[in-house]
């Protein structure tokens, strides 16, 4: 039940705002120039009470208009949705920490996405590389970038720390929500660059998003 303070019509606690369609529903068919190479489950319980949600995909994809074999041909798609905002944002720094991975780097980047129709934005997101600490991490193996965001209610959101904020200024919205869209650049021999995976992270975010926004996030 929604505690509000009646003067104000502030909610200190909100309601489950599912997704108009689930996430498993995404039509392929929508993707344009990326070929769906798999659908991932997570069949450890204890990975699937950790990431705080059953609302998820986990695709690896091949970017047709790629060259072959380049390092932004194929990645994979991490979308995770959750209906409260009562949860910690899940966020790759820790998830790739636990997994025994160590981070290389970590930074802020402007992604610059534009469909041609209509969807135009610069949107914030966190830039991160990974490496195994069983690899020589500087000479490749094992190395890998990772790129993501949030989207929180009419906002987007470069890191857990933003998007907290961003959760926080809705208080006079019954429901509230946030969902994480992650790429990460581990299905080729050699990884992309900062360069290659901003870029291509571009590209695919144009397609995404409004694919997200139109057909499964929640009308705010």
């Amino acid at each position: 039940m929604s505690i509000a303070i009646s003067s104000f019509g502030v909610y200190l606690k909100k309601e489950p705002l599912p997704l108009k369609k689930s996430l498993e529903l995404l039509d392929e068919s929508d993707l344009v120039s990326y070929k769906v190479i798999s659908k991932l489950k997570i069949e450890n319980e204890e990975i699937v009470k950790a990431l705080g949600t059953q609302d998820y995909i986990q695709w690896i994809l091949e970017d047709t208009d790629a060259a072959a074999n380049s390092a932004v041909e194929k990645f994979m798609l991490f979308i995770t949705y959750y209906q409260l905002p009562d949860r910690v944002p899940h966020v790759p720094e820790e998830c790739y920490a636990g997994g025994g991975f160590q981070r290389l780097a970590s930074d802020s980047v402007t992604l610059e996405i534009n469909n041609n129709a209509g969807f135009n934005k610069k949107i914030r997101g966190k830039h991160l590389v990974f490496g195994s600490t069983k690899a020589n991490l500087w000479q490749g193996g094992g190395k890998f970038p990772v790129l993501y965001l949030f989207k929180v209610n009419e906002d987007y959101a470069a890191s857990r720390e933003e998007a907290r904020i961003a959760l926080n200024k809705n208080l006079f919205h019954k429901s509230s929500y946030f969902c994480k869209v992650e790429m990460v650049f581990n299905q080729t021999l050699i990884p992309p660059n900062k360069e290659q995976a901003v870029k291509a992270g571009e590209k695919l975010l144009a397609v995404i998003l409004p694919i997200l926004e139109t057909k499964h996030l929640p009308d705010w």
